[in-house]
Formats: C-alpha cells, sequence, structure tokens
C-alpha cells in the first residue's frame, strides 16, 4: 500500500510524504514520470531498478530520477517512509544547466545532506513555502545536483562580491517596495534574471543573513509601525503584511521579536492610553 501526502507544493516544486507498506521480493511493474525527482529515505529501506541497475537504497543513500525513465521498486525489508521532491524544468534548470549531464544516480546522503533534508521538512511544515522551505530546498537540491552531475552546474559557480552586491540591492530595493514578484523567492529572482539559488545564497555572504530573514525583517517594521500606530486587527495585519493568517504572524514575530503582536502592542502603546482592542 503506497500513501502519499504533499506537505509543500508550488508549480516549480512539490514536496511530498511517501509511505509505502509493502513486503514483497519481487520487482513493481515499470513506471516513467516526466520530471526529475530527489528521494530521500526517512525510515526503512527498500530496492530500486533503472537502467538495469539495482540500488539498495535507505537513510544513507536516495536516489535522482530523470524525466522519462524507467524504473521499478522492491521491498524485501518491509515497509519505508521517504520525502519526494520533484522539480519543475524550469528550476531544475537554474541549479543543473543545460550543458551537464545529470545520470540517474543513487545519492550518497553525507551529514549536510541529511540535515538539508530535515531543515526543508521543518520549513515547509512551517508554513513559509515561498520563502524559508524555498530556500531549504535549493540548499538541498544544490547539494544533490553536485553528486549527479557530470560537468559544470550554475549552482557550482563560484561567488563574485561585486555581482552578490547588486543583487542584493536589487532585491531590497524589491522588497522594500513591495513589488508583487517579491512574494516569493522564485518570482523575485526571475525579476531579477538571477538563479533562486545565486540569489539565496548572494545575501548571507553579504547581509550575514538569509533572504528570508531579510523579508521578515521589513515585514516586522512594518507591522511595528502599524502597532505603534494603534492597529487594532491583527487579522487584517497578517494579511496586509503578507503571513498566510495571524497565527503565522505570530509565530514570525515570537521567533524574531521574542513577543507576540498582542504583546508588542501593548510594549509599544503610548504611556497612559486606554487599553486597545485585542483581535
Amino acid at each position: 500500500m503506497l500513501s502519499v501526502q504533499s506537505l509543500a507544493a508550488r508549480p516549480d516544486f512539490d514536496i511530498s510524504s511517501v509511505a509505502c507498506r509493502s513486503d514483497h521480493t519481487r520487482w513493481s511493474p515499470l513506471e516513467v514520470h516526466g520530471f526529475h525527482r530527489v528521494v530521500l529515505v526517512r525510515r526503512g529501506r527498500f530496492r530500486r531498478r533503472a537502467d538495469r541497475t539495482a540500488a539498495d537504497l535507505d537513510p544513507s543513500l536516495g536516489y535522482l530520477a530523470v524525466p522519462g525513465e524507467e524504473e521499478s521498486f522492491a521491498h524485501p525489508a518491509g515497509g519505508d517512509h521517504c520525502t519526494a521532491i520533484t522539480v519543475g524544468p524550469a528550476l531544475w534548470r537554474t541549479l543543473a544547466g543545460d550543458a551537464a549531464k545529470h545520470r540517474p544516480s543513487a545519492v550518497y546522503v553525507d551529514p549536510p545532506l541529511d540535515l538539508a533534508h530535515r531543515r526543508l521538512l521543518r520549513a515547509a511544515g512551517a508554513g513559509d513555502v515561498d520563502y524559508a522551505a524555498t530556500e531549504e530546498l535549493l540548499t538541498l537540491l544544490a547539494r544533490a545536483v553536485a553528486r549527479t552531475a557530470d560537468g559544470p552546474t550554475p549552482c557550482a559557480d563560484g561567488p563574485s562580491a561585486v555581482k552578490d552586491r547588486q543583487l542584493v540591492a536589487a532585491a531590497r530595493e524589491a522588497i522594500a517596495a513591495d513589488h508583487p514578484a517579491s512574494g516569493t523567492l522564485l518570482a523575485l529572482a526571475e525579476l531579477l534574471g538571477a538563479s533562486p539559488y545565486r540569489l539565496s545564497r548572494a545575501f548571507p555572504r553579504e547581509l550575514g543573513v538569509s533572504v528570508t530573514h531579510y523579508r521578515h525583517r521589513v515585514r516586522l517594521a512594518r507591522a511595528l509601525d502599524r502597532l505603534e500606530a494603534g492597529e487594532s486587527s491583527l487579522g487584517a495585519l497578517a494579511a496586509d503584511l503578507g503571513y498566510a493568517d495571524q497565527a503565522h504572524l505570530t509565530r514570525t514575530a515570537r521567533r524574531h521579536l521574542g513577543h507576540t503582536p498582542s504583546a508588542l502592542r501593548r510594549l509599544l502603546a503610548p504611556p497612559n492610553s486606554a487599553a486597545r482592542p485585542r483581535t
């Protein structure tokens, strides 16, 4: 029995939790998929056969599947639980390029890749799919690409201080202006003519914080302005700032400021002011 639960989905990618409860030694019928997929095992183990080559997969060994590849599976050890990441062609190209060959392959999951996997699942569960989860996804995919490419790739290019500075400056301007494209990391990168991975890596090198962290800083400053001015509806505030809901705003404020929006409203209220409505 196979069950699939989507954890985070956007037009360019899908992150799903896949649980298999099969227990058989025979190979399954051939399957063919149309996208690049990176599959990492969380628990259990199973076998995969592609291009007449079989691999035994467990938490230390995942795999990359390429479009059009024929594959089949066997589960002689019982069930398993995996994370399956499907990547659209445009996003894959920004990381892997066109020139390099990307062989279908088992992928050794070293400790950094294991950590990237766990951080991705944490970010996907936190609700900020368009920035935090996307950044973690790009980090994980870059590591997988590096392990399976037979040539240079865009995500392996060395950093450039000048280009980083220009890219970060342009991104900051778009975020400050609340440009519609700044709503997601992928759209912001497209607006700036940069790869999402390059944009994601440029911010820590230039400012010491991630682009996700920087965007939160700008939005939280707007939230503080509104709270200081006496904003009465936290639900409306969250919606206006682009948070998924009031709970998302509350989690973000507590993480970055150590206080909930309700507490911040009280802290910023004028001295001796009457109690304000709470929502």
